[in-house]
């Protein structure tokens, strides 16, 4: 297939519900995430009405990732303990589930571990909202999914040239797309009204320098990322580890301590 532009690269990716792959509960998530006014009680109905969905939320809420291990027992408590943004993120990652090991093998466990370790890092810093912190990590790289469920040849193409170049899947994506999968993760974001903070996690997580509303927690979220891949942790869509980009001026004493820990821990700290 030719090289689309950049503009009807993103008409296709903003489409990603009509292709018939999607599931019937995701589309009509989508729906629902996709309207700006919609309220706690309406999306803690939507989960309350389909008893699987309900399950993968409390089971999610209950791990790790979120910190409340074993103590949410009722979807409305998981709503309002999170918060509509936090619980927009956290839906759609449990309901791509499916999807992410189906398109890409690891790339679940790599987003997991991602959304594990960066809570604790937002922990150590003491920010206000971690468990934000922690829907980024899960979600930075719903981008791959988006181009994989639209494109899969060319996207295979792009993981064969990673694979066989000194080339990340980020840079190798260029190769076939007008723009990568934090582009097309952006576009979906915006599209699915996530708020800005969550938008940069996904479209800056590579470049944290450039994030506008959030760049520290865009920087946890690229920190946590570059470790897992440094662990082998899942798969991201190469084996690469990235170069980590830093915030100018800032002190990082706390974030090479938490580097060194982790590296140095023979287990991942969530098993």
């Amino acid at each position: 297939m030719a090289k689309l532009d950049i503009q009807s690269l993103r008409n296709r990716v903003e489409r990603i519900n009509t292709l018939p792959t999607i599931p019937s509960v995701l589309k009509k998530l989508l729906g629902v995430i996709e309207n700006p006014r919609v309220s706690l009680s309406e999306i803690s109905d939507f989960i309350s009405n389909d008893p699987a969905l309900a399950t993968k939320v409390l089971k999610m809420v209950n791990s790790p990732i979120y910190g409340f291990p074993g103590r949410i027992s009722s979807v409305n408590q998981a709503v309002i303990l999170l918060g509509l943004n936090v619980v927009k993120g956290l839906l759609l990652g449990v309901s791509v589930f499916d999807l992410m090991q189906k398109s890409m093998i690891g790339l679940w466990e790599h987003s997991i571990g991602c959304a594990v370790v960066a809570r604790i890092i937002a922990k150590k810093k003491q920010f206000k909202e971690p468990e934000e912190v922690s829907a980024g990590g899960l979600l930075h790289d719903i981008g791959k999914v988006i181009l994989i469920l639209q494109f899969p040849d060319d996207y295979q193409k792009a993981m064969n040239e990673a694979a066989k170049s000194d080339k990340t899947i980020a840079v190798a994506e260029k190769d076939f797309f007008a723009a990568n999968h934090t582009s097309a993760g952006a576009w979906v974001a915006q599209k699915w009204s996530f708020p800005r903070n969550l938008t940069d996690m996904i479209e800056c997580h590579h470049k944290p320098h450039l994030a506008k509303n959030a760049p520290f927690q865009t920087a946890v979220v690229h920190l946590s990322d570059v470790l897992l891949r440094g662990r082998g942790f899942g798969f991201a869509g190469d084996s690469k580890v990235p170069r980590l980009t830093l915030l100018p001026g800032k002190n990082y004493n706390s974030a090479k301590k938490t580097s060194r820990t982790f590296s140095a821990s023979p287990r991942m700290p969530w098993r």
